[in-house]
């Protein structure tokens, strides 16, 4: 594995750190104030469109997609440290780039399950960021770690597919623009291959029998410019078979397929929030003074910094190698390092962020800097998308397996 980054990922990466210094971070304020005299608490503050449309205007837009036929073209190794950047401020740069959970896990699975139709009536779309979309699998009534265990119905009617049952945590899904659901459920519930009885299908927001019943809080914040975090109840919903995304029996192989990818972009940008975390921590050391000298010198913020940037190089090479290995071998054969870099990265970012915030003292959980929410994301990211223990599991019973 070749360390340098090469020339096209350069020039991105010089681009993109320009669009974050004069775009980004001074819009960060500025959304803040705007969203206050919103009419919708979910409705984009006017700068995010003006953020959007610059980031298209300089070509950086869609970078997460490999396929050039719809996006940027990039490896994972490209994009990674592009994710970073944008990680350093999630709540806006993701979204200015075209490039924010769940729309992108939802158009790699159009994009690489979808047929024509599809394509062009829900893929098109989000890839030109016209609309919004959400993925439903997560459910309240049962172990959503395993799967199998989801107990959502999709029953076909002649050439129709009528969907029940409730789901909540669905991110993007209190969004006006979220005009469609990838939803996973069962559509062959007593088969005998536990992993061939889901299916997905598209289902529209305004389908009748489907309500978005309310919004759910993640420590308290909304997540508002993602769209928010939904319950929605299907009752009785019904949808053309041509909804269908793939085969009957498919849904938990593409869910796993959406995954890979989706795991190693949180990675990145977890990177990039570390990154902004130690930058505050250096800052707020050289500006305050306790106990008759500057914070910087107080030996336990010098422990708190070195250790914090220690870890982060540790962690940026594992989400390179990985990278890289998905790009050489696929994500089967980057498996143990998916599940590693799953593991170590929120789990890590958690800590410095943690410190971060001890550092600010008061200032730190306030809404005066951004440490308290990049906080509850991190440590939500310890969860979603399979929560740790579930990939510790699965890691060492193929560690274990080699000795048998």
């Amino acid at each position: 594995m070749d360390f340098a980054f090469d020339a096209r990922t350069e020039e991105l990466r010089a681009r993109l750190l320009a669009f974050m210094d004069e775009h980004v971070y001074p819009a960060e304020q500025v959304a803040h104030e705007q969203r206050a005299r919103l009419s919708s608490p979910w409705e984009n503050p006017p700068v995010v469109e003006e953020l959007k449309e610059e980031a298209r205007r300089q070509g950086l837009w869609n970078l997460f997609l490999p396929d050039a036929e719809y996006g940027a073209g990039l490896t994972n190794l490209q994009y990674a440290p592009l994710a970073e950047i944008t990680g350093r401020s999630p709540q806006l740069a993701p979204t200015a780039t075209n490039c924010a959970a769940p729309d992108t896990g939802n158009m790699e699975v159009l994009a690489q399950f979808g047929d024509e139709r599809q394509k062009k009536q829900w893929l098109e779309p989000l890839l030109a960021g016209d609309i919004r979309s959400a993925f439903a699998m997560t459910e309240p009534d049962v172990a959503s770690s395993d799967a199998t265990n989801i107990t959502t119905h999709i029953r076909r009617e002649g050439d129709e597919y009528v969907i029940t049952g409730r789901k909540w945590y669905i991110s993007g899904a209190m969004h006006p623009d979220c005009t469609i659901f990838i939803v996973m459920g069962k559509t062959d519930p007593d088969g005998p291959d536990i992993r061939r009885q889901q299916s997905m299908v598209l289902v529209p927001r305004d389908t009748p029998g489907v309500t978005v019943k309310r919004a759910m809080q993640v420590f308290g914040y909304e997540d508002r410019y993602h769209g928010g975090h939904a319950e929605v109840v299907f009752d009785e919903a019904r949808v053309p078979v041509s909804n269908l995304i793939g085969e009957e029996g498919g849904g938990f192989a593409i869910a796993q397929a959406r995954l890979g990818p989706g795991r190693i972009h949180h990675c990145m940008r977890l990177i990039g929030m570390a990154e902004r975390a130690i930058e505050l921590m250096c800052r707020r050391a050289v500006s305050r003074e306790a106990f008759g000298k500057a914070l910087a010198q107080q030996g336990v913020v010098q422990n708190w910094i070195a250790d914090a940037r220690v870890a982060v190089e540790q962690l940026r090479l594992l989400v390179l190698k990985t990278a890289w290995m998905m790009d050489t071998v696929g994500n089967r054969g980057a498996h143990t390092e998916i599940q590693a870099i799953k593991i170590a990265t929120p789990r890590t970012v958690v800590g410095i962020l943690d410190r971060a915030i001890q550092l600010h003292g008061a200032g730190g959980v306030s809404q005066d800097f951004p440490l308290a929410e990049l906080y509850a994301g991190a440590r939500t990211l310890m969860l979603a998308d399979g929560p740790d223990e579930v990939h510790q599991r699965s890691l060492a019973r193929r560690e274990i397996k080699k000795y048998l």
